[in-house]
């Protein structure tokens, strides 16, 4: 039985708790060089840990989910590090999503029989969007996550951009979203770079847009750093989870801490 499948027979379904569906926390590991990594606006990036230590830390303390993203792997041109892969995967009981250098269906093989339950695909799809709708064919929508980098630029839209960050295209980022769910997509990871690392809060404004127009779940990424930035971007921007990186690895914010906050606003989390 999958972490998945275990965690929706403990609360019917993998999202679902008493009250109705409840939000998830999930701490991202942004790893270069077999180190996890955190910046600012995806730059300026410093050491913040082992990645395996992380994970299994994050598992005991409560998360919902993981997140693994090998940052460099596509602007590198090389496949995703597997063996990382599968060591944190032994030290944690929760759904664990990896992405990076991700471009075929063999590519996902390789990454679920080394323990991921889902995988990311940004950069490969929007320069091949059949991909997926092969991944989704193959191994069903549940376990294709689009991440979505998007800045919002002097005209008031949200553009996608490619490369970890690095190169800007012209297509608006609702429309790249909407068209990878019709392909199969069965989950959405928005990062908004403008919001990246400031800890001035999520982009409330585009996660919206998202999680109201789209029949798919939203994790909301880029700018927690603070526990009221997670109520926000819950009750008006409608996220279905919400993604952080540094305030978790530099321990600014407890993940039990911040879920009891939750609760005590009335956002709906799954407590260990």
């Amino acid at each position: 039985m999958s972490k998945i499948e275990n965690i929706a027979t403990d609360f019917n379904s993998p999202f679902r708790g008493q009250g109705g569906l409840t939000k998830r926390i999930i701490p991202c590991l942004d790893i270069k060089d077999g180190r996890t990594v955190k910046g600012t606006n995806f730059v300026d990036l410093r050491d913040a840990g082992d990645p395996v230590e992380l994970g299994a830390l994050y598992a005991q303390q409560g998360a919902d989910e993981l997140v693994f993203l090998d940052i460099t792997a596509t602007i590198e041109k090389r496949k995703t590090l597997s063996e990382l892969v599968n060591r944190i995967s032994h030290h944690i009981n929760i759904p664990f999503t990896v992405g990076g250098g991700i471009s075929s269906v063999e590519d996902v093989s390789v990454l679920l029989k080394n323990g991921a339950d889902k995988i990311s695909v940004n950069t490969s799809a929007f320069k091949n969007p059949q991909l997926i709708n092969d991944l989704a064919k193959e191994f069903g929508s549940q376990c294709v996550v689009l991440a979505v980098d998007t800045k919002k630029e002097a005209d008031g839209e949200w553009y996608i951009y490619l490369n970890g960050g690095r190169t800007k295209t012209d297509t608006k980022c609702f429309e790249w979203a909407k068209q990878a769910v019709d392909l199969g997509a069965g989950e959405i990871l928005l990062t908004s770079m403008d919001n990246d690392g400031t800890k001035q809060g999520f982009a409330l404004d585009i996660t919206r847009t998202l999680s109201t127009q789209l029949p798919v779940p939203i994790i909301a990424s880029g700018g927690g750093g603070a526990m009221s930035h997670f109520v926000d971007v819950f009750e008006k921007a409608n996220a279905d989870a919400a993604l952080a990186a540094s305030i978790f690895h530099f321990k600014e914010i407890g993940i039990e801490e911040l879920k009891q906050y939750l609760i005590e606003h009335h956002i709906n989390v799954r407590l260990c």
